[in-house]
């Protein structure tokens, strides 16, 4: 994207096994403190780069660019990052390799250390899938970070979450126009069938029940199908499967660190954490990050008490962020 900087990091091997240049897309906003101590990394979510993610920055919210230097990190597959849509041949479209969260994160960690020069992040913080790469951060790097708060996500997929990502990921690849991937004009017919699928699962049963999405200019369930397709039309259809194969396959213990132990991922995450899953949500479920959170050596439980679902990390509700700015502004200490 044209107003984000790139970090290229030469001959990178996935661990899928496939070695390629990547580059690294990021914005900056605000300035590093002289005592190089107040540094915020965000990574992006699925479907969305870092222009979309700097709802979770801004002036007044309890990460601010006067108080903060934020970094805004677009993950893998997004479009702005190596994704197959910008990837040269051989392994761009639909020969793009598998990105895990695992890679992410040592990406974002050499551009943290190698290119901005930084020793220690103040907090790593994440929406969605950008909550799966701070639990990652959490457990490879809890010495340098000082604490994350993971939103509406989880250090693994659940079995059910990971059901409902193929299910959408299939509509768009039955399109005939995808190709295997290798199409020429967009799937078009495949991205809203897509789209159709994601909205059931975007916002809560309450969130339809009591016409919530009244609130965002929306007069109906049709208008929310619209609503999802019109953000998801936005993406390339190979990219969206790249990002959702990294989904797929999170797991914050997949990792030659921790050779697939969950627990013992979890417990080296040993910064302060404070983990928000939303109470409606229909991805990333409480009990799942209860789990997580019981073997956490420092970490607190705090649920949202939102009816939009998965919405609620989304930054549209008012009372939804304010309730996540309190979490924040307590790790941040302001």
């Amino acid at each position: 994207m044209s107003d984000a900087d790139i970090y290229r990091i030469p001959a990178f091997t996935t661990q899928s096994g496939v070695t390629l240049d990547i580059d690294l897309a990021y914005k900056t906003l605000g300035t590093l403190s002289r005592a190089r101590d107040n540094a915020v990394l965000i990574p992006t979510f699925y479907g969305g780069r870092h222009d979309e993610t700097a709802f979770m920055a801004a002036a007044g919210r309890a990460i601010d660019p006067e108080r903060h230097f934020v970094i805004l990190v677009n993950m893998l597959g997004n479009g702005a990052s190596s994704s197959p849509s910008n990837t040269p041949a051989p392994y761009g479209r639909g020969n793009f390799p598998l990105t895990t969260v695992y890679d992410n994160v040592v990406c974002q960690h050499r551009l943290v250390t190698e290119h901005l020069g930084l020793e220690r992040l103040r907090l790593v913080s994440g929406f969605s899938m950008g909550a799966q790469q701070t639990f990652q951060w959490g457990a490879l790097h809890a010495d340098m970070v000082d604490a994350i708060a993971p939103i509406c996500g989880a250090a693994r997929i659940a079995a059910h979450n990971r059901v409902f990502v193929a299910s959408a990921v299939e509509a768009l690849e039955l399109d005939p126009h995808f190709n295997g991937g290798w199409y020429e004009t967009p799937p078009l017919r495949g991205l809203l069938a897509f789209g159709h699928v994601y909205s059931a699962w975007l916002f809560s049963q309450d969130f339809f029940r009591e016409r919530l999405y009244e609130q965002i200019g929306l007069a109906s369930p049709d208008d929310v199908v619209r609503f999802t397709q019109n953000y998801f039309l936005a993406n390339d259809a190979n990219d969206l499967i790249a990002m959702a194969r990294t989904w797929m396959n999170a797991d914050i213990s997949a990792n030659p660190r921790f050779g697939g132990d969950f627990d013992a991922a979890l417990a080296a995450i040993t910064c302060p954490a404070i983990v928000m899953p939303g109470d409606t949500d229909l991805y990333f479920r409480v009990p799942d990050n209860a789990y997580e959170v019981d073997r956490m050596p420092n970490a607190e439980l705090r649920p949202i008490p939102s009816k939009w679902g998965h919405g609620a990390g989304f930054g549209i509700d008012p009372a939804d962020n304010a309730f996540i700015d309190s979490a924040l502004r307590e790790l941040l200490g302001n």
